[in-house]
């Protein structure tokens, strides 16, 4: 896969999660690709949140491994 396509399938993870983390008043947004690297930046009740390490590794990361080869992990920009 190109960058480009990486960046696409990413993009639509991020869209397709979105309305789970809206739900707690939080939301989430795709800020670059980097050597396998996604990265994210984390907002509203997203911030500060003792549950923000579980979303984003167990909850968006996870999804991202499995459906966006290339990727290698998820990181807060």
């Amino acid at each position: 896969m190109t960058n480009e396509e990486i960046v696409e399938q990413a993009k639509k993870v991020i869209e397709r999660v979105r309305p789970y983390i809206n739900r707690d008043g939080g939301d989430i947004r795709f800020v670059k690709y980097h050597e396998g690297v996604v990265y994210v930046e984390m907002m509203g009740a997203c911030v500060g949140c003792a549950a923000l390490d579980s979303t984003l590794k167990d909850g968006v990361e996870a999804i991202m491994l499995e459906e966006v080869p290339g990727v290698i992990g998820v990181e807060l920009a």
